[in-house]
């Protein structure tokens, strides 16, 4: 892995992945919790008054949730393209450059997208690589993986439930090249820009969607299919047709 496994970057994001060794035995630091939010009490405050914004735009920002209940019932193709394409859809070109409808620190845009897909109408279930130049679904495996990718999830039995789990890992060495040790900040936040895309989307199909850091890395790899050097798992997404309508 020549200079990237010795980064310092690189040893952070391997320092930081679970294991159910350090789980059971609880290793991390103690450190005493702060605040939920700052204020300056002695500070004049101009008080923010929200005008009416006419946009869907911000009617999904406020109804945006974490939801963990689907119900048994498959999403519409249609609908998974619609989300993977707000996560990672093309946009225009640059160069050599695929600009996408999330922003990326150099337009490098590390990100590799799966999709674990369980119930798609008119989709095999099994695991999915999204090739984002022609905006096709590679089928890497067919079968059930719900179960599997729970328990490796930690044990978080709603993701089992969900319709289809979208699963973004980052191909170090495509950031790293260009950023060095600060390219891992730069990973973290394409990872929040694109799941945060796709739950917004989500929310416009009126779909549930719950995003999941907790995982157990090398096991989420593996189940991917990824070796966790050169690429490793970063973040997942829930998502199904809700049990019920929130209010």
């Amino acid at each position: 892995m020549d200079e990237l496994s010795k980064s310092l970057g690189y040893r952070y994001y391997r320092e930081t992945c679970f294991d159910r060794e350090q789980l059971i035995e609880g290793r991390r630091p103690t450190i005493e919790p702060t605040t939920h939010t700052r204020n300056f009490p002695e500070k004049e405050r101009l008080k923010m008054v929200l005008p009416e914004l006419d946009s869907d735009l911000w009617h999904l920002l406020e109804q945006r949730r974490s939801r963990r209940k689907y119900q048994n019932t498959p999403i519409k193709e249609e609908e998974l393209t619609a989300l993977l394409w707000a996560a990672q859809g093309v946009t225009a070109e640059a160069g050599p450059f695929l600009l996408r409808t999330s922003p990326s620190a150099g337009a490098l845009h590390p990100l590799e997208t799966y999709v674990i897909a369980n119930r798609v109408s008119g989709v095999e279930k099994g695991l999915y690589h999204l090739e984002v130049a022609s905006f096709s679904l590679e089928k890497l495996s067919s079968g059930n993986l719900a179960a599997q990718v729970a328990r490796v999830a930690i044990h978080q039995q709603f993701i089992e439930r969900a319709a289809v789990v979208v699963v973004f890992s980052a191909l170090f060495r495509r950031n790293f090249a260009k950023y060095g040790d600060r390219g891992m900040r730069y990973i973290c936040m394409d990872a929040g820009h694109a799941c945060e895309n796709l739950l917004l989307a989500a929310e416009a199909l009126g779909l549930a969607a719950c995003p999941v850091a907790a995982f157990f890395d090398d096991e989420m790899n593996e189940l991917i299919g990824i070796d966790g050097e050169e690429e490793g798992v970063l973040y997942l997404a829930a998502i199904g047709k809700p049990e019920h309508k929130t209010p």
